[in-house]
């Protein structure tokens, strides 16, 4: 920790023990802000340690926001530090991979209860503290896979497409308040995602990732958010044209090239 700052502003990123949520944690300390970040693995202790290293005061916090009583600790986190929040980056999220016939059921509620029931409670409670002052910003990670159908990530892909649905649906409603929404939405990029999903197997989990860094990621993401973009596709070129022409493509064959590069198996290179 570092002494207090009370004049700089203040960030909360969610799922910033590491990959883009700790990017974004990243991209705001080396822009003057002090953190509260959250996360579910003990890493996030020492996420913050790293980040107080950029000069920046880091409160740390260790929550399940899978659960309504994760997502109140973080909030009370925040309240406790009696100060107002300027910027909420809610980006914590989990992907399941495989077959729908052979999924884990248990792992496809709790994915929904992280990265849509937490998404909207989370922001339920930060919008009504951001809206009396009528100042804040609010960035929301959603997905290239919020625009197509995702075979074999299927409740995954759905929760995305609600993340982007809501993230439009609230800056509408603030729109002239003072709040901006962005959505922000990666392609498959490197990070543990694909191996937390069980999609170690995939294309999308050996090659795909290899096209987007995370730190890419969230530098579009914050330069979206300060812009007060409705939503950036990122990183790479080929995410951004991918982005651009699922405009067009019919449904069809986005789940057919959303298949090959999800399909178990897909991968070049054989699991035991």
């Amino acid at each position: 920790m570092v002494t207090p700052h009370t004049d700089r502003p203040l960030a909360l990123v969610t799922g910033a023990s590491s990959g883009i949520g700790y990017e974004l944690a990243k991209q705001f300390a080396q822009h003057g802000y002090d953190l509260l970040i959250a996360a579910e693995d003990a890493a996030i202790e020492q996420a913050g340690r790293d980040l107080a290293q950029l000069g920046t005061r880091v409160e740390a916090a260790r929550v399940d926001l899978a659960t309504y009583e994760g997502v109140e600790q973080l909030y009370g986190t925040l309240a406790s530090l009696g100060r107002p929040l300027d910027v909420a980056a809610i980006n914590a999220g989990v992907g399941v991979g495989g077959d729908f016939t052979e999924t884990d059921l248990a792992a496809e509620l709790n994915l929904l209860q992280l990265n849509v029931v937490s998404t909207v409670h989370l922001a339920k409670r930060v919008v009504k503290d951001m809206a009396p002052r009528g100042q804040g910003r609010i960035l929301f990670t959603a997905s290239i896979a919020s625009v197509m159908p995702g075979p074999y990530e299927a409740v995954y892909g759905a929760s995305k497409a609600f993340v982007l649905s809501f993230s439009a649906s609230l800056r509408a409603e603030l729109k002239g308040k003072g709040i901006t929404v962005t959505a922000l939405m990666p392609g498959p990029t490197n990070t543990n995602f694909f191996h937390r999903a069980g999609m170690d197997d995939t294309y999308a989990g050996q090659v795909a990732k290899r096209f987007n860094d995370p730190a890419d990621v969230a530098r579009q993401g914050f330069e979206a958010l300060m812009a007060g973009r409705d939503r950036v596709v990122s990183s790479s070129l080929g995410t951004k044209i991918q982005g651009a022409v699922a405009r067009f493509v019919p449904e069809a064959l986005k789940a057919e090239l959303h298949r090959r590069l999800s399909a178990p198996g897909s991968g070049p290179m054989k699991h035991n």
